[in-house]
């Protein structure tokens, strides 16, 4: 199971922003196999690994660790895909980010979650991080959320930032106004460079925060998108509907299980009640499925765990324990002995062999 992966538009965004900040890319598309042919094709994705460490050696060219800030700057509706034109072409910014999340899986894909729009701030557990004196308040703004993707470390900070900081230009961009967010929150602590955040964002930035979102002032929900076009955005979710249902269709029961099961592992062993509220199904209903599809919720389980941990240990710096933590293990030793059951080798010795 892979951990995730991105269309190439992102990379359009990593290569603006080296220009912007003086520096050709070339030396290092060709260091990770990118042509111009790949770049150009509508159907190319990257995956998460590739694209972590494709930025971390801009931000090292560049010696600017800030570089998902730049990247937010230079973000455009266009480099969303479909999300992002239908966003761009919504009647108001509300309806801008329903659109922004319906359809990201479209153009991104990651295990670890997927970002949610105006509802209570929601964990990986899916349960609330609003407290309820203030949880109605909240309710009335807009918060657009992006999953957690801790441990932080220098290969993903920039993923966030840029992110977050693209969400925030999109806004702006479509209601033509700088007001619409009151607050940038991030899970976590205040890094080196954050005295660079004021000059991105026109409100208020908050670290350590239970989660990645903004918040979206309630008025501004309500202010129209300057390139609303009710025809063109009819027009373009019809076909956005029909990519949704291609990708849709093309997985097996068992394979969304194990894409439901992704998200709830940090920390803790989903059970099947668990995931059967995710999927809007009763438990007795999935394993049911799961044994038409000749599995059943214990294997899905095992060997969602065991695809991850091969791809953690194969394709991120994240230490074992990092990584045992990750996949709802109560323990470092208890991962080990897992992986070395599945693969017949330590973890450590498997990194080692299939060292990139």
């Amino acid at each position: 199971m892979k951990l995730g992966d991105i269309a190439v538009s992102y990379i359009d965004v990593v290569i603006k922003a080296m220009h912007e900040l003086g520096y050709n890319v070339d030396d290092i598309l060709k260091k990770f196999l990118l042509s111009k042919e790949s770049l150009s094709s509508p159907d190319a994705r990257v995956s998460i690994a590739k694209f972590m460490r494709l930025g971390h050696a801009c931000i090292n060219k560049s010696n600017t660790p800030w570089f998902g800030l730049e990247m937010g700057k230079l973000t455009s509706p266009t480099h969303l895909g479909f999300a992002g034109l239908l966003a761009d072409s919504s009647e108001n910014i509300e309806q801008a980010c329903h659109q922004l999340v319906t359809y990201e899986v479209l153009n991104k894909y990651n295990v670890r979650g997927k970002s949610q729009f105006n509802r209570p701030l929601l964990g990986n557990d899916g349960q609330s991080q609003i407290q309820s004196q203030s949880q109605s308040q909240s309710q009335q703004r807009g918060i657009l959320q992006f999953y957690s993707i801790a441990p932080y470390n220098d290969y993903n900070y920039f993923v966030l930032d840029s992110i977050i900081s693209g969400w925030y230009k999109i806004i702006t961009t479509l209601c033509n106004r700088n007001d619409a967010i009151e607050k940038v929150c991030f899970e976590f602590p205040p890094p080196k460079y954050e005295h660079k955040y004021q000059a991105y964002f026109n409100c208020d930035v908050l670290f350590n925060q239970a989660n990645n979102y903004l918040v979206i002032k309630q008025e501004a929900l309500n202010w129209p998108c300057i390139n609303a076009c009710s025809s063109t955005s009819t027009l373009l979710q019809r076909y956005a509907d029909a990519e949704l249902n291609k990708f849709q269709l093309g997985e097996s029961f068992q394979e969304k299980v194990s894409r439901t099961i992704g998200p709830l592992l940090s920390g803790c062993t989903p059970t099947l009640e668990q995931v059967a509220k995710q999927l809007n199904m009763a438990p007795w209903t999935v394993r049911r499925k799961l044994i038409d599809d000749g599995s059943s919720y214990q294997r899905t389980l095992n060997d969602t765990r065991k695809e991850l941990a091969i791809s953690y240990a194969c394709d991120t710096a994240l230490t074992l324990g990092e990584i045992a933590y990750l996949l709802g293990f109560g323990s470092p030793t208890a991962f080990q002995r897992a992986f070395k059951r599945w693969t017949g080798v330590a973890p450590g010795e498997f990194r080692q062999a299939h060292k990139q």
